[in-house]
């Protein structure tokens, strides 16, 4: 493996598919609001979403390697690192120098958008910006913050960022709109954390699954994942979504089943792993239908 190879696998390029979803979905609100959307605006949006997530994640492998934690946990396609530094610890300070160089590409992308469009987009990407940098070190440490952190991210921060740049105002619309990748993702995070408890503990992390046990928070993975579905559904009834926005409801025929296995195997993290790549279909498949709804 060479260094570029190990930063690439570092990126964990096959989880970059969240952000042009969430992008999809704020781009899909504005286009439906306004009738118009700015093909240019959607792509630097698009590339500061994922630089975003590409510096998150690379930030999170070149401190997790570096505490040792990498070296505790039990690899899965979806929990524990992508092991890439293990691999080639040489490429542990271009993993480092690539997470900077991302974070700021996408702070860059955020200014210019602040330069066209004024201050009321600082909020956002202040706040982006912040659990980027301490995501690893400092949320991962406080079971709340924790939880809800990776939602905010993709849900109200990229979903609502992304409207606002395209209508420049914020909407009630895309707001509820957000909530239900905020929803999805966090749990996400949630249950990817199953397979780590231990290891996790090691390096003083304070999640869910380690305050709680794996048993309540599988009530909360479920709690998050049906919530998920909540905003369509009340989007569609008080008039604020299209209609056909009930394509994002389809997934729920599989989120059922899926709630029901995962807490039948909380407490064997094990044989979690089919319904981990479960849960990442569904969510993919929620947002991707629930924009294409708004387009219809």
């Amino acid at each position: 493996m060479n260094p570029l190879v190990s930063v690439f696998k570092s990126s964990r390029a096959n989880f970059l598919t969240l952000p042009p979803v969430c992008v999809f979905l704020g781009s899909a609100v504005a286009y439906r609001l306004t009738g118009h959307l700015r093909i240019l605006d959607v792509l630097l949006v698009l590339l500061g979403a994922l630089m975003a997530h590409a510096s998150v994640n690379l930030l999170n492998e070149y401190q997790d390697f570096t505490s040792g934690l990498d070296a505790m946990t039990v690899k899965t396609p979806f929990s524990g690192g992508s092991g890439a530094l293990q691999a080639y610890p040489e490429a542990a300070a271009l993993t480092l120098s690539a997470a900077v160089f991302s974070f700021v590409l996408t702070a860059a992308v955020g200014i210019y958008f602040l330069y066209v469009h004024g201050l009321a987009l600082l909020p956002l990407g202040i706040l982006g910006l912040l659990i980027i940098a301490i995501y690893t070190n400092w949320i991962t440490h406080y079971p709340l913050l924790c939880l809800i952190a990776p939602g905010l991210g993709f849900g109200p921060l990229m979903v609502m960022g992304t409207s606002f740049v395209l209508m420049n105002h914020y909407s009630w619309a895309a707001f509820l709109a957000s909530l239900t990748p905020f929803f999805l993702v966090s749990e996400l995070l949630l249950i990817n954390q199953f397979p780590d408890v231990e290891a996790d503990k090691q390096v003083g992390r304070r999640h869910f699954p380690i305050t709680l046990g794996r048993g309540p928070s599988a009530r909360i993975y479920v709690a998050f994942l049906l919530l998920a579905f909540a905003p369509i559904a009340v989007g569609i009834g008080i008039g604020l979504f299209p209609r056909m926005t009930l394509l994002g409801l389809i997934p729920l025929l599989a989120a059922l089943p899926l709630a029901f296995q995962v807490l039948r195997k909380a407490e064997k993290p094990g044989e979690l792993t089919p319904y981990l790549g479960m849960n990442v279909a569904v969510i993919m498949a929620t947002i991707t239908l629930f924009a294409i709804g708004w387009l219809l």
